[in-house]
């Protein structure tokens, strides 16, 4: 063997037999971190802007189904409302009572675009398209509302629009109330799906 097979010979001695790929640089696994950090981030804010989002009840306009301070997840991507179904309305061209500054509100669905409403509070019932609903979510029987505004008893709902209602009949400023009226389907958040706060509330809603 001479000089030069044996430089090489002593070349292959360092090569590890388990090595068949480049040394990692310094850094590359904080770098691989960080991509995967803002990846999540990125996933997240979409996820919480265009398929579902967390949101608080802020009043009591829906005991008992729902309560002050509780938080839920409504879910956006394609939601098409229906009657029956809670959903998160974000009218920002509204100031209700006891509000300094327009914020989402909480209600029930109670007709859709091209049904009617009518309200006996004789009787404290409503229907729609002269269906009587069954509603035992109400938290009560419901009374005539002294607000001059909410004395209407017959609506056509547009299209394109729905009418709510709160669940606590007696507490709640919704359709009734003309100030509010049916709110065009542009200004639903979503559906309430889960109640995820405080935990003796967690559950589907």
């Amino acid at each position: 063997m001479d000089k030069y097979d044996k430089l090489f010979q002593d070349e292959d001695d360092f090569e590890s037999p388990e090595s068949g790929e480049p040394p990692r640089r310094p850094g590359t696994d904080l770098f691989e971190w960080l991509q995967l950090f803002l990846g999540c981030v990125v996933a997240a804010v979409v996820l919480f802007n265009c398929v579902a989002r967390l949101t608080r009840v802020d009043g009591s306009s829906m005991d008992n189904t729902l309560q002050d301070g509780e938080v839920m997840l409504i879910w956006s991507l394609g939601y098409t409302p229906k009657q029956g179904d809670i959903v998160v309305l974000n009218k920002t061209s509204v100031l209700l009572p006891g509000w300094s500054e327009p914020r989402a509100i909480v209600k029930r669905v109670i007709a859709t675009e091209g049904q009617t409403v009518d309200i006996d509070y004789t009787l404290g019932t409503v229907y729609v398209d002269g269906q009587p609903l069954d509603e035992p979510y109400i938290k009560e029987e419901m009374y005539r509302p002294g607000a001059l505004s909410m004395q209407q008893t017959h609506w056509e709902v547009p299209e394109g629009s729905i009418f709510v209602m709160g669940d606590n009949r007696n507490g709640s400023t919704d359709s009734r109330d003309e100030r509010l009226g049916t709110i065009d389907t542009g200004y639903i958040l979503g559906k309430a799906v889960l109640a995820l706060w405080p935990m003796e509330c967690f559950g589907t809603v």
